[in-house]
């Protein structure tokens, strides 16, 4: 069997459990974190046990559980940020207050590389297409690896649920439509990891997904 090109592992950090998804190129070895809101030390541990180099870390948005810690990271391992998308300044200058709610360290930050829909990272050899999809925060965007069928959606969309929009700047409507008309047309058959609980697949959250299913969209 030959190895797949791209390889993950989810690593919940903070006492928000928040899923940063080590990511990285079987090819190279090289690799990212996405949403490393806090714990760095297990991050760390993480990516020395299989033996990953860190090149970069992606940000889907700016919540304080998942990039508080962003910055922190970055500067010890002397790699950039990219992401979220600019619209999402006002949360990364709010996170060392936001941090003190929580409980959580929040360092503030100027993304090395703020995204926009369209745009493509790179992790080693691996391409990954950036979705803009509003709603949750103004700025959330997704990250999607089309060989692997794998998507990493943070606070969008999740098993069973979807991102609350009662925040500033949230947005209901915009999130609904990021979701049908950004993320289904990537396949039934994507997986994605939300930010926070287990895994699952577009095909399967449009057949049972209390607030975006196909059936309770189409009684809409």
């Amino acid at each position: 069997m030959t190895n797949p090109p791209l390889k993950a592992a989810i690593v919940p950090v903070t006492p928000l459990q928040q899923n940063c998804t080590l990511l990285w190129c079987t090819e190279t070895m090289r690799g990212a974190f996405t949403d490393p809101g806090g714990d760095l030390d297990r991050l760390k541990t993480a990516a020395a046990q299989n033996g990953v180099t860190i090149e970069k870390i992606l940000l889907t948005h700016g919540h304080i559980d998942h990039c508080g810690s962003a910055k922190i990271l970055a500067d010890e391992l002397g790699v950039p940020i990219e992401g979220p998308h600019e619209d999402d300044r006002f949360w990364i200058a709010r996170l060392e207050d936001d941090g003190r709610s929580y409980g959580i360290t929040g360092k503030v930050f100027e993304s090395d590389r703020w995204l926009v829909n369209g745009d493509t990272v790179t992790v080693g050899n691996l391409t990954f297409d950036v979705y803009h999809c509003p709603g949750h925060t103004p700025g959330h965007v997704v990250f999607h690896h089309a060989p692997s069928k794998l998507a990493i959606v943070g606070d969008v969309l999740f098993r069973g649920s979807i991102g609350r929009t009662d925040f500033p700047m949230g947005n209901h409507q915009d999130l609904l439509d990021a979701i049908t008309q950004r993320l289904w047309p990537l396949g039934d058959d994507t997986a994605f990891v939300p930010g926070h609980g287990p895994m699952s697949t577009f095909g399967h959250e449009r057949r049972s997904n209390p607030f975006v299913g196909d059936q309770v969209l189409a009684r809409g």
